[in-house]
């Protein structure tokens, strides 16, 4: 079962990814957008870090409404709008929950990407953060049906993320700035479906 605990290390985890990855992800961004998201990605998820340092948290719902609402005033571009909406969308659905098991988690992650879609409004292979988050989620799911605890439901989305944020190579860029080169974003990985995969990667080694 997933705690505030596992919740704070789960964030803490990503924060140290996106750190020691923020060349990585703008390197991927520069190909295809603006050359800021692992700048913007690290300085968000920074200040995130900080936040069980500043404030005492005893919810989990709190805890994860906090970081989305950091996460929006502090990511520039269209990251901290779609990251900041998945833990704000996140945490409505943990409202009263202490202790979270398969079934909390897989209601958290989809109220989370729903609200991503609700504000980017993406479809799977449109080359976005989306083409990791769908396959994720279906096979969290499916993952469930067939009997898995949540850390072996985690791993199998963390494996269709990386699926599917590594199929973004070869699509075509539909929305973002990246569409604006056509033909010219094939070839290159998504960086929103990358930083994406991380989060969920982070999230196996930690939620469970």
């Amino acid at each position: 079962m997933a705690t505030l605990q596992s919740f704070t290390d789960w964030i803490a985890d990503y924060a140290g990814v996106v750190r020691d990855q923020a060349d990585y992800l703008t390197d991927l961004d520069r190909a295809i957008g603006d050359a800021d998201h692992g700048a913007n990605m690290a300085r968000g998820m920074g200040k995130v870090a900080l936040l069980t340092e500043q404030e005492e948290f005893t919810a989990i719902d709190a805890y994860l409404k906090k970081v989305g609402m950091s996460l929006v005033s502090n990511v520039g571009g269209a990251s901290g709008p779609l990251y900041g909406t998945f833990f704000l969308r996140m945490a409505g659905a943990f409202t009263g929950v202490e202790e979270a098991g398969v079934t909390e988690v897989a209601a958290g992650l989809r109220a989370g990407v729903e609200g991503i879609l609700a504000r980017g409004k993406a479809e799977v292979g449109d080359k976005t953060m989306y083409d990791a988050w769908a396959p994720a989620l279906e096979a969290f799911d499916s993952a469930v049906g067939s009997g898995s605890d949540l850390a072996a439901a985690l791993a199998a989305a963390a494996e269709a993320a990386a699926k599917g944020r590594d199929e973004t190579e070869g699509l075509v860029a539909r929305k973002g700035r990246a569409s604006y080169l056509g033909e010219r974003s094939r070839g290159h990985i998504d960086p929103g479906a990358t930083s994406s995969t991380m989060l969920l990667e982070s999230a196996a080694r930690t939620l469970a």
